[in-house]
C-alpha cells in the first residue's frame, strides 16, 4: 500500500469515526431531549434549595426557556456519550502505540474520565450547596433575589469545567513525570509555588467569592499530591520498554 493510499485509509477511519462519535451523542441527545425541562429543574436544584419558598428563576429571553433546557440536554448528552466517544478515539490511536504505550495509556484514559465526573459531581454536590447557601445568606433583605436561567447554566457550566478539569491535576503530574519533563523529587521541591498557584487559579476560573475559591484551590492541591504519590509508585515499579506490537 503506498503513502497516499494509507493517508486516504486513515482519513476514511477517522471520518467512520468522528461519524460514529456524533451519532451516538445525538441518539443521546433526543433520548433525553423529552426531560430537557426536568434536567434544568435537577440542574437548578441546589441553588433552589436555599432561596425562600416560592422563589422562581426568571428568562430574560424570548426563547431562553426553551433553549437553556434544551443546551443542558445537549450537553448531558455530551457527558453521557463520552466514554464511546473516547473509546473511537482510542480505537483510532491505539494501532500506532507501543504495547506498553497501550498498557499505560489506557489506564490513564479511563482514570482522566473518572476523575472529570468526579469533580462535576463533586462540584453539584458538595460546592454549590455551600455556596449558594453562603452567598445568599448574606444578600440584603431588600432586594429579591430572582436570578436569570441563562446566567446560572452559565455559572454552572463553568464551574463545573473548572472542577472537572481540576481534577485532572493528578494525571497532568503522572504524565510530566512519565516523559521526563520533571521528576517526583522536583515536584515536591515547588509545592509552596504550586499551593499559591492554586489560590490563584481558583481566583481566576471562579467567582469572585472566597469560599468557592478556597473550595477549589484546596482540592487542586490535595489532587497534586495525590498526583505525586502516585508517579512516585509508577516510577518505582517501572516497567521494561517492550517491542512494538506486531500489528
Amino acid at each position: 500500500m503506498s503513502d497516499n493510499e494509507s493517508f486516504l485509509t486513515h482519513l476514511i477511519e477517522l471520518r467512520d469515526r468522528l461519524t460514529r462519535a456524533l451519532i451516538a451523542v445525538l441518539v443521546v441527545f433526543l433520548c433525553l431531549f423529552p426531560f430537557a425541562s426536568d434536567l434544568f429543574d435537577l440542574l437548578a436544584k441546589p441553588l433552589m434549595s436555599v432561596l425562600p419558598e416560592g422563589s422562581k428563576m426568571i428568562a430574560t429571553g424570548v426563547v431562553a426557556p426553551f433553549i437553556i433546557p434544551v443546551k443542558v440536554a445537549l450537553v448531558l448528552a455530551l457527558g453521557v456519550a463520552l466514554p464511546y466517544v473516547l473509546y473511537q478515539a482510542w480505537a483510532f490511536v491505539a494501532p500506532g502505540l507501543y504495547r506498553h504505550e497501550k498498557r499505560f495509556a489506557m489506564p490513564m484514559l479511563v482514570a482522566s474520565v473518572v476523575l472529570f465526573f468526579a469533580g462535576v459531581a463533586f462540584c453539584y454536590f458538595f460546592v454549590f450547596g455551600v455556596v449558594f447557601k453562603f452567598v445568599y445568606s448574606i444578600a440584603p433583605k431588600s432586594i429579591n433575589v430572582a436570578p436569570d436561567i441563562d446566567n446560572y447554566f452559565s455559572f454552572v457550566l463553568g464551574m463545573f469545567v473548572a472542577f472537572g478539569v481540576t481534577f485532572e491535576v493528578p494525571i497532568a503530574v503522572i504524565l510530566l513525570v512519565k516523559m521526563g519533563f520533571v521528576s517526583v523529587a522536583k515536584l515536591r521541591e515547588i509545592r509552596p509555588y504550586v499551593i499559591v498557584g492554586a489560590f490563584v487559579v481558583a481566583a481566576v476560573v471562579t467567582p469572585p467569592d472566597v469560599l468557592s475559591q478556597i473550595m477549589l484551590a484546596i482540592p487542586l492541591w490535595v489532587l497534586y499530591e495525590a498526583g505525586i504519590v502516585a508517579a512516585a509508585l509508577m516510577m518505582r515499579g517501572k516497567p521494561a520498554q517492550q517491542s512494538p506490537d506486531a500489528t
